[in-house]
């Protein structure tokens, strides 16, 4: 094995390859060492702590003057608040409004996790499916847990299409339980699919740009694909916590 290792470095030393567009998205121990156990602090600890102080920046600190002519951080922090709040109502119902917390917690974490991840030298959280999984599997348990808990056996009639004839209904059922199960996983993999994609893309593009001839289109693009990944980082968290809004209405309404 490590004759096969070193056989492969060799090989891409010989090809001239000199950037990895994945060695982004190793984890790091940040105090020596080379070994991550569930009690180190990495470079994943850090980045999530910035994104949790930086939330407690613009919601607490941001908004504590309440100033009826709003600062610029104010009048963000208020966006935010009246964009989930519009969007459970919208799509869960007003008697979900009681799960706002919950709902814009997740938010504003995905949205600000995906955003720091754009500065140079930092490490996108949400790229790793260990903390997508993780958010992905609370919602899941919150939402089956919450189902029972509020309706009983009434929330399995959620598999059980009545629309459909009675003949293929319980062919339905069962395809409707697979699919919920696979949700945490959909979930998950699209949200740190899509990080982890256009951040490889632009590794690729910043190793093209140390090549003369065509290093100009390779800035070009660059700037580009910035613009680009600020756009999928808000699209991303808006498609996390809408995907999360249906489930939720799935729990409060269980009726197909």
């Amino acid at each position: 094995m490590a004759t096969e290792a070193h056989g492969a470095d060799a090989a891409h030393e010989g090809s001239g390859l000199v950037f990895h567009p994945m060695d982004q998205f190793i984890v790091k121990p940040l105090f020596g060492g080379t070994d991550v156990h569930w009690y180190t602090i990495t470079n994943v600890t850090l980045w999530m702590a910035i994104a949790v102080l930086a939330i407690v920046a613009l919601m607490v600190l941001g908004t504590s003057g309440r100033n009826r002519v709003p600062s610029r951080v104010q009048s963000i922090a208020e966006m935010a608040y009246g964009f989930v709040y519009k969007m459970i109502e919208d799509v869960t119902g007003k008697d979900a409004i009681r799960f706002f917390p919950y709902v814009f917690t997740l938010f504003m974490f995905v949205v600000f996790s995906n955003t720091l991840g754009l500065i140079p030298m930092s490490f996108t959280t949400t790229s790793h499916f260990a903390v997508t999984i993780v958010l992905a599997l609370a919602v899941f348990l919150t939402v089956t847990v919450l189902g029972f808990a509020l309706n009983g056996a009434k929330f399995l009639g959620l598999f059980w299409v009545t629309s459909a004839p009675l003949a293929i209904r319980p062919l339905l059922a069962v395809i409707e339980l697979i699919s919920y199960f696979v949700r945490p996983v959909s979930h998950s993999i699209r949200l740190a699919g899509n990080m982890m994609a256009g951040h490889a893309v632009m590794k690729v593009f910043a190793g093209f740009a140390a090549i003369a001839a065509v290093s100009p289109l390779s800035v070009i693009a660059i700037v580009g694909m910035y613009g680009l990944e600020f756009l999928v980082a808000f699209i991303q968290a808006y498609v996390f916590t809408i995907l999360t809004c249906v489930y939720l209405k799935d729990a409060l309404h269980p009726s197909h």
